[in-house]
């Protein structure tokens, strides 16, 4: 059995108009050999319901980089331990988001590196910074583990990155922002739903696609780690043994890569 992983921005969804429309014909030959795919994001619960709703995803999926896994109930046949809300089981590892952005601020006071964060920025300054209509800028900024912020003052960033880290936390970067984190990260939630696979269906192929720097812990967890083109592309390979590059960046990408290690293999 194989199992997807793929990240969303850059990767399924295309970095400037989100569009997934190159990636079509892949989609359907998931749906139709019914081949479970798992968004694994830095985008809240709210975005990825709604981008499940648009994609007619009905599996479990990934926020907010790793801070948590929502498990449709009942979508596997065995137990899953977690909290049971909202017709999900939910399994947390994210530090609660009020307390990442108090280490944020304080962080950025103490480096005396200026950043602009999410929890600074209204809801329209977020659907400019993100080329998202408004009502999406909305759900981005529902945010329960993790504080995207860009940084202001470059020459600061590294006594910025230092101080986040100093307080106990992480960081980590993806395609468009900065984040503050927890200790947790998209790999140990990956890991964790592909033991739900393991344990249901035996022997389960994982493959995993992402274009960013956040994405490197997961796809060192897969067993077939494909990295979309990106800016990041040649730092993502040398941190990849494994990993295949894709030809094209964003949808087009991921559809051929699909196809062909996923259909095909």
């Amino acid at each position: 059995m194989k199992v997807v992983f793929t990240d969303l921005d850059g990767t399924l969804l295309d970095s400037e108009n989100y569009s997934f429309r190159a990636a079509l014909p892949a989609l359907k030959h998931l749906k139709r050999n019914n081949v479970p795919w798992i968004m694994v994001s830095s985008k809240t619960r709210a975005e990825v319901e709604h981008w499940r709703a648009v994609l007619g995803n009905d599996h479990p999926f990934i926020v907010e980089n790793g801070g948590a896994a929502f498990v449709p109930s009942g979508y596997f046949p065995i137990e899953v331990a977690g909290t049971t809300r909202d017709g999900y089981t939910i399994l947390e590892w994210g530090m609660k988001h009020e307390r990442l952005i108090a280490a944020l601020d304080a962080a950025s006071v103490s480096s005396q590196c200026a950043v602009a964060a999410f929890h600074h920025m209204t809801v329209q300054q977020v659907a400019v910074a993100c080329g998202l209509p408004v009502e999406q800028a909305a759900f981005a900024k529902m945010r329960e583990y993790d504080e995207p912020f860009q940084i202001l003052d470059m020459s600061r960033s590294k006594q910025l990155l230092a101080a986040i880290v100093e307080q106990g936390l992480c960081w980590t970067r993806g395609t468009r922002f900065w984040h503050i984190t927890g200790t947790n990260d998209k790999a140990e939630a990956v890991r964790a739903i592909a033991g739900f696979y393991g344990r249901t269906h035996g022997s389960v192929e994982t493959v995993g696609l992402g274009d960013g720097p956040n994405d490197v812990a997961f796809l060192r967890t897969v067993d077939v780690p494909i990295v979309i083109p990106s800016a990041s592309s040649s730092d993502l390979m040398q941190l990849l043994p494994k990993g295949i590059l894709a030809r094209f960046p964003g949808p087009q990408g991921w559809n051929e890569a699909v196809l062909q290690r996923v259909a095909h293999k």
